[in-house]
């Protein structure tokens, strides 16, 4: 069983990996200081939970029994998240179109971890898996609602509203 945790492991620092890289995608392909700020937030966010992980991973790929211990969830914060009040509304067309993209990676990511929770027979396995769904479930809670609020206005810029 120990192999398939370490799958998941490795499939959670490969989902980081492509948070980071898309994150630091649109940061680059932004053309609003506060939007850039925001993805470099959201970047470093993702860097830091593949360090993380990494760290784990590392810990207890040698471990020599089924009974391995995982890293201590008690002393990984959950993710802060970036303040949006501050974006430039005259770009939410780029802003929408990352953001619902984001979305669908965190509901991905959220399903993974969640059923992975499910199959495992590893109580501390089961600890990690619902602390990773909660930290992108953060993600994606934030998202949504910035994604609903550029929506409305991307809708506006088009003369869609308030139709």
């Amino acid at each position: 069983m120990k192999a398939v945790e370490l799958r998941i492991i490795k499939q959670a620092i490969l989902n980081e990996l492509e948070g980071y890289e898309f994150y630091k995608m649109a940061m680059v392909h932004s053309p609003d200081e506060e939007v850039k700020a925001a993805f470099r937030t959201l970047a470093e966010e993702e860097q830091d939970h593949l360090q993380w992980l990494n760290e784990l991973f590392e810990k207890i790929k040698d471990e020599p029994t089924d009974n391995f211990k995982l890293a201590s969830l008690e002393d990984r914060p959950s993710p802060g998240i970036y303040k949006w009040d501050k974006i430039d509304r005259k770009h939410a067309g780029l802003a929408v179109s990352v953001f619902g993209i984001g979305i669908q990676m965190e509901r991905a990511a959220i399903e993974f971890y969640k059923d992975a929770a499910e199959k495992t027979a590893y109580p501390a396995a089961k600890d990690l898996y619902h602390t990773l769904a909660k930290w992108e479930e953060a993600h994606l809670k934030a998202f949504s609602n910035e994604y609903d609020s550029l929506q409305e206005d991307w809708w506006a810029d088009q003369g869609y509203a308030p139709f």
